[in-house]
């Protein structure tokens, strides 16, 4: 299986949540509201999920095994650092007058 698309489809500075993200797997098959959040110890990914009674909950859509996990996190950082830099690139580019 293969990661064919990334879209980082919002970005928030403020608060936890970072940004909201659609993984396109063999051009066939997307997940959408996959989550980045900033935790105590850096960035993670959050599948998307849903809130079954209690406050706990359930992934709605998961990797099975760790390696497929981390093969679909770093596609997401990977994008997810490509759209702040080009946001970094933004801020810093001179206007016109």
């Amino acid at each position: 299986m293969r990661i064919t698309d990334v879209r980082v489809r919002k970005v928030n500075d403020d608060g936890k949540m970072k940004a909201v993200v659609s993984v396109t797997f063999d051009d066939e098959f997307v997940v959408h509201d996959i989550k980045i959040i900033e935790g105590q110890n850096g960035l993670f990914i959050a599948m998307p999920s849903r809130k079954m009674g209690e406050g706990d909950f359930r992934d709605i859509a998961h990797p099975l095994v760790s390696e497929t996990r981390n093969k679909i996190k770093d596609a997401i950082f990977a994008e997810y650092e490509k759209i702040l830099e080009e946001k970094g690139e933004e801020a810093t580019m001179p206007t016109a007058e």
